[in-house]
């Protein structure tokens, strides 16, 4: 088994991303970061309690950062909901959030320290870059980094950039110079996933409670884009470590943007190679339908399941 270690702000597509890797047999999930972003950690923790519980992970819950590198937490409530899991009527329901005493930039250079291991970041790289700072041989134990953030053009949080390298651009900036193999799944590639309240009758159709209440929770999600299809974020970085095919990359020169009134955040990418020299790759499409039926399977297999 190739063994993952996943850093997330829980919201209701981490839980997708993050139920698409666990329903892999070839993924070990060997832990469970826990970053401020979607909304405060508070309500992360509680999030990834009750989705731990919902789907049967075993994965140790390891607290992070509440706050970015520098400057204030801004978070994605007003869009996402106060929970950041914002549904069309039931919620996962209620579990004891139990975190592991490690925090979890300390738990990530313990799991690279344990043999072989691939981060996959679905929020701010807060986390991340606590880590590499404490522990700076860590780059050259991980194998890669896949993270959901970033734009190779417009942004969604500003005019210029994406809310993941919004929220905390230095430790992007981290991440980035410490060599580490780097891969962007930004928004170019996530919004050639849109889903639609087709996708809600899909899940509803896998019968009884549990998937009713994916189905209100995914409903809840499309229905942000008020009418529209609705773009789909970290299930396409799920898909990306999963099934690479189905987001194919391309060599870039990647800078985050950490100055600038209104360009903070912004993720430039240098695609002509005789320009810059490569630092990362950077998805700018998907295969929509593999995306999606990866999700779904996922939410199918947990509609499945007999308890909790």
């Amino acid at each position: 088994m190739m063994r993952v270690f996943i850093d997330t702000d829980c919201g209701f597509d981490d839980m997708a991303a993050i139920a698409m890797v666990a329903a892999r047999p070839e993924w070990d999930i060997v832990g469970l970061g826990l970053v401020a972003g979607n909304a405060p950690l508070p309500a992360v923790i509680d999030n990834a309690a009750r989705m731990s519980a919902f789907f049967g992970w075993t994965a140790p819950l390891h607290a992070g950062r509440d706050r970015p590198l520098l400057g204030p937490l801004v978070t994605a409530q007003d869009v996402l909901g106060e929970d950041a899991m914002r549904s069309a009527g039931r919620a996962l329901p209620p579990a004891a959030a139990r975190l592991s005493p490690v925090r979890a930039h300390d738990a990530l250079s313990a799991a690279a320290q344990a043999g072989p291991l691939t981060l996959l970041a679905l929020g701010p790289l807060t986390n991340v870059a606590v880590a590499l700072l404490a522990d700076p041989d860590l780059a050259g134990r991980l194998s890669h980094i896949v993270w959901m953030g970033g734009s190779a053009g417009a942004g969604n949080h500003t005019a210029a950039a994406e809310f993941n390298a919004a929220v905390d651009p230095e430790a992007v900036q981290v991440v980035i110079e410490s060599g580490v193999r780097f891969t962007m799944v930004g928004l170019d590639a996530c919004r050639s996933v849109p889903v639609t309240l087709a996708e809600v009758a899909r899940c509803r159709g896998f019968g009884g409670e549990r998937a009713e209440t994916l189905a209100d929770l995914l409903e809840g999600y499309v229905r942000i884009a008020q009418g529209r299809p609705m773009a789909l974020y970290d299930p396409v970085a799920a898909a990306a470590l999963v099934v690479p095919d189905a987001v194919p990359c391309e060599p870039a020169h990647l800078h985050v943007e950490c100055a600038g009134a209104a360009t903070r955040g912004m993720t430039v990418c240098e695609f002509r190679l005789r320009k810059a020299t490569p630092n990362a790759m950077v998805a700018r499409r998907a295969d929509a339908g593999v995306v999606i039926d990866l999700m779904l399977d996922a939410f199918a297999s947990a509609s499945r399941r007999t308890h909790p």
